[in-house]
């Protein structure tokens, strides 16, 4: 059985029954966890929850499950794979400790990533439970995390962008317009990435055929996905689809997942069935993981955790599979489990930080939906906030408005703006195209041309001309 905590102050002491509750208390607020119930009561309650949680021994994190081994195939996956000999170089520091360490000028990049496979999940959102923003801001640019498939993701100084063409009755022709309005943008080097309006194999066949003949055609050095669920893609392996990527949103506990129809076991089917294709060109991570805070909420499934943590446990999920994307759809959940604005920010550059310093390819959809407190304002400050911190990726979708999912994220324009106000590039080999196919007349700028390249113009003019 775990330990009780206690702090006096004063005259009064608090009690936390055991860490699960202390990390809840200690979380900056957010409705999610108002709602299950587990937020401090307080903002005195949340401050000395934080001051007893930065005293507690990191390796406390591996003695006291925050859900049982035996209950959880989370849980056992974070404990049988954590790197004893890399623990080693922190293994004596305390939650407060290993803040200081962590913004110290002694940690480099190289330092960070040589402790990865010893920092648990949990290790990462306790700490993340005490740093104001800069912390989470200033550590998150010094974890450098790249991944590859037909281009390198992650580098430092770049930034690249899903290309998401939505259309709500997954019209051709409207996905195609919106491809190239992104492309001619210079999005799309994350992934051109769709979600389905009609979700079954042979719908997520026809727009991978879709989404494979522009890339095969132009030569674009990007890879695409349809975002349908994981099981849905293994038929579409076996139905010999043109499949780069398997797409799959995930939670930090293994009921979150069970409610979503896998566990584990589907993960490593698809991933070994992906790479079977061998369709990658500089690299072979072929996996794309969503995630969000309150999933586990939603799904009654969070083993009264709070938000924060369970969604750090899902980056144990994706870190098992070496996806060459995972993104935070941040603000999507809603306002029941991220209020305003400010909620939205913090959590957008909580997951940021966890995830990178756990070693994962981590993006964000800077988003929120229709009912929350939040405007494009908020999002413009989280999307700068995120450049800053060396995001690896975010949405680019038309007029940032999904008219598919229906919710408010980045736009194409969105994505020119944080690359040219901070300085980031696209991923290498899709600036080579993007200057080869003569989109951008300044790569090192970011300045596009002022006419619609002639690859383009051609069909467009035969379009237009009703051939």
């Amino acid at each position: 059985m775990g330990q009780t905590y206690r702090y006096t102050l004063g005259t009064q002491t608090y009690k936390f029954r055991d860490l699960a509750q202390l990390m809840a208390k200690a979380t900056p607020p957010r409705s999610g966890d108002r709602l299950a119930g587990v937020i401090a009561q307080s903002a005195q309650e949340r401050a000395v929850a934080q001051m007893t949680l930065a005293e507690v021994p990191l390796k406390t994190f591996l003695n006291d499950a925050l859900i049982p081994y035996e209950d959880d195939e989370i849980t056992r996956l974070i404990m049988d794979e954590h790197d004893a000999n890399a623990f080693l170089t922190i293994s004596h520091l305390t939650v407060g400790d290993f803040r200081n360490w962590l913004l110290s000028d002694f940690v480099t990049p190289a330092v960070l990533a040589s402790v990865r496979s010893a920092i648990t999940p949990e290790m990462a959102a306790a700490v993340s439970k005490i740093m104001r923003n800069q912390d989470l801001i200033l550590v998150a640019k010094k974890c450098h995390v790249t991944s590859a498939f037909r281009n390198t993701i992650g580098l430092p100084g770049h930034l690249s962008t899903r290309l998401q063409p939505n259309h709500p009755t997954d019209d051709i022709n409207g996905i195609a317009a919106s491809m190239l309005d992104g492309l001619l943008y210079g999005n799309g080097d994350a992934v051109i990435g769709i979600n389905p309006a009609t979700d079954n194999v042979a719908q997520a066949i026809k727009l991978m055929t879709l989404m494979d003949d522009v890339i095969q055609k132009y030569e674009i050095p990007t890879q695409s996905c349809v975002l349908t669920h994981v099981t849905n893609t293994i038929e579409c392996i076996e139905a010999g689809a043109p499949v780069d990527l398997v797409f799959q949103s995930i939670g930090g506990t293994e009921a979150t997942n069970s409610s979503f129809g896998f566990n584990l076991n589907t993960l490593a089917e698809a991933q070994d069935a992906a790479l079977s294709l061998k369709r990658g060109t500089v690299g072979n991570n072929v996996m794309y993981f969503e995630t969000g805070q309150g999933s586990s909420l939603s799904a009654n499934a969070n083993h009264g955790l709070d938000q924060q943590t369970c969604e750090a446990r899902a980056y144990a999920v994706a870190r098992k599979f070496n996806p060459l994307l995972v993104n935070t759809v941040v603000g999507f959940i809603g306002p029941e489990y991220l209020f305003d604005g400010k909620e939205i920010t913090r959590a957008g550059l909580e997951d940021h930080f966890c995830a990178k310093l756990l070693g994962i390819p981590m993006g964000c959809d800077v988003c929120y939906t229709n009912h929350a407190e939040a405007d494009q304002n908020d999002m413009d400050n989280l999307l700068t906030l995120l450049g800053v911190a060396g995001c690896s990726f975010i949405m680019g979708i038309p007029g940032s408005d999904d008219i598919m999912l229906n919710y408010q994220t980045t736009s194409f324009h969105d994505a020119l703006y944080v690359r040219r106000v901070l300085g980031s590039r696209p991923a290498p080999e899709f600036e080579a195209w993007l200057s080869k196919m003569k989109i951008m007349q300044n790569t090192q700028d970011i300045i596009l041309a002022n006419t619609i390249p002639e690859a383009f113009a051609k069909p467009l003019n035969a379009i237009a001309g009703g051939s």
